[in-house]
């Protein structure tokens, strides 16, 4: 089993890193220069469009309410029934409007790997070799789809917190090429780069963080990076499809958009978003049976601006 160099990260979601594209008034000194528009182009590579199945695999302990919010999620994106609006399923509508069309995301396989199977220090490699194991059946039938490795707080992944909170990118066991991502629970080793902004951040403007909507730091936080990185998945599985810079270290469909939660944001200020009135937890997107996530913003290739729900 194969799999390509590291690529297409869930950037660090520190306030600092918020680009400046997007971000609303600037001061009357910068109106003189002109802010060209983002433009993530399309290197004509294939994208994961259709029926797409998420395989899982849950490394290391999680609790049941742990994957209760996380797979709530990802049934969310696709749901055949709407959710009120702002809705998970018409943020993830935005990747429909690149090449070719929808893509509909179903959990598939689901494995629990609560023996740490590969011990609590993980490499990249070994990700994919995980990956491999949680989508063994999609592979061997060549059908289309995104195999997760999720690793909880007490598991150590290369990169992790130093440049990277989630991964994605493509293995080959055999002649089968398949696409992979891998997010980590950070609350316990960087929660102020990887679940901001539900903790105070390490570095930059230290402002409040937010109540985290399903009142886990760590999960919600995971949740900001899935989204990130299946949204890279699908738009950019094998570093020929939609991003802007270097191909090893790329912006995506939404590491493009750093730190944009809500109308107004700005570096240190995840912008304008809903407040529940009842628990104070801050959210913008409704998934199924009313749960309630937090997500970022999405680049839209038909306006060439990062898009948020709210």
């Amino acid at each position: 089993m194969a799999s390509s160099s590291h690529t297409n990260f869930a950037s660090l979601a520190l306030p600092v890193l918020a680009i400046l594209c997007c971000l609303g008034p600037r001061p009357a000194a910068s109106a003189l220069v002109q802010q060209q528009p983002l433009v993530l182009q399309y290197h004509n590579g294939r994208l994961l469009k259709g029926n797409v199945t998420l395989n899982l695999l849950w490394y290391g302990s999680f609790s049941p309410a742990q994957r209760s919010v996380i797979l709530d999620f990802l049934h969310s994106l696709s749901a055949p029934a709407p959710s009120p609006p702002p809705s998970v399923s018409s943020w993830w509508r935005t990747t429909a409007r690149y090449k070719g069309g929808p893509s509909n995301l179903a959990v598939g396989a689901q494995i629990l790997d609560e023996s740490y199977s590969l011990g609590k220090s993980l490499e990249t490699g070994q990700l994919a070799s995980l990956a491999s194991k949680a989508g063994y059946q999609s592979i061997k039938t060549r059908a289309l789809a995104i195999n997760l490795v999720l690793t909880s707080a007490d598991v150590a992944v290369d990169g992790f917190c130093m440049s990277r909170c989630g991964t994605h990118g493509s293995g080959a066991a055999g002649k089968a090429k398949f696409t992979y991502a891998w997010v980590g629970n950070a609350v316990s080793q960087c929660p102020g780069q990887c679940a901001w902004p539900f903790h105070q951040p390490q570095y930059g403007p230290q402002t409040p963080p937010l109540v985290a909507p399903n009142g886990d730091v760590g999960v919600d936080g995971m949740v900001i990076n899935l989204a990130t990185v299946l949204a890279g998945a699908v738009t950019n599985p094998f570093n020929d499809g939609y991003y802007q810079g270097a191909a090893g270290a790329p912006l995506e469909a939404v590491s493009a958009c750093t730190g944009i939660f809500g109308k107004g944001a700005y570096p240190g200020y995840p912008g304008q978003v809903l407040v529940d009135k009842t628990t104070g937890a801050s959210y913008n997107a409704i998934g199924v049976s009313g749960r309630k996530f937090l997500l970022p913003a999405m680049w839209d290739p038909k306006t060439s601006t990062c898009e948020t729900l709210v």
